[in-house]
């Protein structure tokens, strides 16, 4: 008999929060599919730990990795080469895979046999699970939006988590690359463009959850820049150059772990939840602007819809 899973879903998690045992119950509940969760543990300071024991004496599908903190990065490297599964699906912590997905993607990949890697649309909610707006693909193929090398004409998929891919292609293109601290699933979908297609399933298979830390722009300068290294990387490498001067820059880019969410960054977070739910109509969105108003009184785009209701 063969034990050897269809699919290993990787996961690198901090500190996953109250939302951890939702995502492990999202991935661990799909159905139709034989499956591993790998989950690293990127040196979590809370209940993570405690609570990947609990769930891995309950379930030996899922398979715990412990390291040191050294980012997500390095956490999925660790993750992949871990993984027996013909193929890999990405999962990201406090995101719930909906039901089907794996089986889906699976189901694609096996049909288009030049595919290397298959995405989904996203609903994205916020930090009470309120639905914000959903990003749906609306072509099926959409490699050339990933080979294009000007920063604001590429696309990659809807979201890092709701991908799957072969481990096969995954080690073809050398895997996730160290060097890059951010966007290291840009320059992974990339490298999978030059090889493959990308293939696009037209439903929602993945829910994101937009946290105050993940919408601020805390780190949009580091992260603009090292996407700027990634496609000068795919300049260098299409030519036939070799990108290692490349690969050294980027790998001088790291986050500042010190680094706090100023309370002008809240307030913008926070107002760009309550513009989502305003195009909602719904009524939750007036209290985002109140919140982002008391956070950042000078944040005038708040003030005037907190004036006008």
């Amino acid at each position: 008999m063969n034990n050897t899973p269809q699919i290993s879903v990787v996961m690198g998690v901090r500190n996953g929060g109250s939302r951890l045992a939702e995502t492990i119950d999202s991935v661990l509940s799909q159905e139709d599919v034989s499956l591993e969760f790998i989950v690293v543990n990127d040196g979590s300071t809370d209940q993570t730990a405690q609570m990947l024991d609990e769930y891995s004496r309950r379930d030996s599908r899922l398979k715990i990795i412990t390291q040191q903190n050294q980012g997500l990065t390095r956490a999925l490297i660790e993750g992949c080469t871990a993984a027996t599964g013909k193929y890999l699906a990405r999962q990201d912590a406090g995101d719930l895979s909906l039901p089907g997905r794996l089986r889906m993607q699976l189901d694609a990949l096996r049909d288009h046999s030049g595919a290397s890697v298959v995405s989904g649309g996203t609903r994205f909610v916020g930090p009470e699970r309120e639905q914000l707006y959903e990003v749906v693909p609306t072509r099926s193929d959409l490699t050339s939006s990933l080979l294009e090398l000007e920063l604001d004409r590429i696309a990659g998929p809807s979201m890092h988590g709701c991908t799957m891919f072969a481990k096969a292609t995954y080690e073809r293109v050398g895997g996730y690359r160290a060097s890059f601290y951010f966007a290291q699933d840009l320059d992974l979908w990339i490298r999978m463009a030059e090889i493959g297609t990308h293939l696009a399933i037209h439903d929602v298979v993945y829910e994101a959850s937009l946290t105050i830390g993940a919408i601020s722009s805390r780190y949009r300068k580091q992260q603009v820049e090292t996407a700027r290294l990634i496609l000068e990387s795919a300049r260098l490498r299409r030519s036939g150059k070799s990108d290692q001067a490349v690969l050294q820059k980027a790998s001088r880019i790291r986050s500042n772990e010190k680094s706090t969410i100023g309370r002008l960054d809240r307030a913008k977070a926070l107002y760009f939840i309550g513009a989502c739910l305003r195009r909602r109509r719904s009524p939750e969105a007036l209290r985002y602007f109140q919140r982002a108003f008391l956070t950042h009184p000078l944040h005038l785009k708040s003030a005037l819809r907190v004036l006008t209701g």
